[in-house]
């Protein structure tokens, strides 16, 4: 390697170093509070299950009463009529049906749930329910806590910020490590700094492909990155198929339903071939539009088919099927249900927690190792302009392009940069002020 091409490398490796430091210092707090809250729900699925043991299980045998006996126990529990959003009919014997209600009261909930005994009509209880899953109060307040800090649309920000910058995180760490990897090994037991440095480096490499991973899952769930990220997805073809719903292009007009339609959608679904005990069927009350049956059933294997059935005719119409997926959408779809611990079930949950745990601890060595440097001399406080300022020419184009490329694509993470630049050059700027 030449002379040129040795400081060139050390320079870029100098302002990786120095933009590796901001993102632990600055966004580390944010990263932390994701993987602990997103930690802390993967854990909750028994927890749910017990307790809301009542609603969700009975104990009841025989026969299980037609779905439109199931729905009309829960419409008459109800104290005021409300509008049916979708049925969940009992997945298995020992559950309970959920009648799932639009409810103009609830706000951050989806709908209003009523638990029926498929066998005795009972009602077992209701609550509010959120998301495909169908997750109740207690998993719904773990929900919003990792997605915006139960701050609102306000508070989606931190887990934007904290996605758009973890995979950046991983990658520089990367390229520290392997540059600096025998001296890491030889003073791992040199001193506390070292020790720490040691514990943080290893294992963040560990779990440096997990990071970039819920990174990328992470931001498509995001409020600004999200809606880039879907509109890309959309213009390249990576979209996930799904069947239609439109019937007809006349003038739309309301139609009632009836009980009975529940029952035979029920009927024609599984006839076409809707398999998995877990599914919800949708109505609709314009006469334009088809009713809709879905699997849901995000563990392995993976059972999500859909279809579209003509309430007029109770003929299915259009069929999206799960083994005819293209590869890139099976993948998108695995992701984000091993995203939320869902794919594999319980091993899928301990992966999770050992991966949200470790970078939880990783973030903590990281403040350590800051903490014990911290009077440091020139190198700790050189700015991270100054590192791109010593970047050679081409490179320092580089970094831009990436950068505004980036700032475009991921808006918060965009701000936030332009945001370390004027923290970094007035902290340099006050250092020099007091110095001289």
């Amino acid at each position: 390697m030449t002379r040129s091409a040795h400081n060139s490398t050390n320079s870029l490796a100098a302002f990786i170093k120095r933009l590796h430091f901001y993102i632990g210092l600055f966004i580390g707090p944010f990263i932390f509070m994701s993987a602990l809250t997103g930690t802390i729900y993967v854990m909750t699925p028994q927890l749910e299950h017990w307790v809301y043991h009542d609603q969700l299980t009975t104990t009841s045998q025989g026969p299980v009463q037609p779905l439109s006996k199931q729905i009309a126990a829960a419409q008459n529990s109800l104290k005021s009529p409300l509008v049916i959003k979708s049925v969940r009919p009992a997945p298995q014997p020992g559950d309970t049906t959920r009648v799932l209600f639009r409810d103009p009261t609830l706000t951050r909930y989806r709908a209003n749930t009523v638990f029926i005994d498929p066998v005795t009509l009972e009602v077992k209880g209701d609550l509010a329910t959120y998301g495909t899953s169908g997750i109740l109060p207690l998993r719904t307040t773990l929900d919003f806590l990792h997605k915006d800090l139960l701050l609102g649309d306000f508070g989606r920000y931190y887990s934007e910020l904290a996605a758009s910058w973890m995979w950046i995180a991983a990658m520089g760490g990367i390229i520290l490590w392997w540059r600096q990897r025998r001296s890491i090994a030889r003073q791992a037991k040199a001193g506390t700094f070292a020790h720490y440095r040691s514990r943080h480096s290893k294992v963040a490499l560990w779990i440096s492909l997990g990071l970039i991973f819920f990174s990328a899952t992470g931001l498509t769930w995001s409020k600004w990155a999200g809606g880039n990220i879907a509109q890309w997805r959309q213009a390249i073809g990576w979209v996930t198929p799904s069947p239609t719903r439109q019937l007809n292009d006349e003038p739309s007009h309301p139609v009632s339903i009836t009980n009975q339609e529940f029952d035979q959608v029920l009927h024609t679904a599984r006839t076409a071939g809707i398999e998995s005990g877990k599914i919800e069927i949708v109505p609709a009350y314009t006469s334009d539009r088809a009713w809709y049956v879905r699997e849901i059933h995000r563990a392995w294997p993976t059972q999500v088919d859909s279809l579209t059935v003509d309430p007029s005719t109770m003929q299915v119409i259009s069929h999206a099927e799960f083994a005819h997926f293209p590869l890139i959408a099976k993948l998108i779809r695995w992701g984000i249900d091993a995203h939320m611990g869902v794919l594999f079930g319980l091993p899928n949950q301990l992966i999770l927690i050992a991966f949200g745990l470790a970078l939880c601890a990783v973030i903590v060595w990281g403040y350590k190792m800051w903490w014990k440097r911290r009077p440091t001399s020139g190198d700790s406080l050189e700015p991270l302009s100054k590192t791109w300022a010593a970047l050679s020419p081409l490179l320092r184009i580089v970094v831009i392009v990436i950068a505004l490329g980036l700032g475009f694509a991921l808006p918060v993470m965009g701000v936030s940069l332009l945001i370390f630049c004027i923290i970094d050059v007035l902290r340099w700027k006050c250092f020099h002020a007091t110095s001289s």
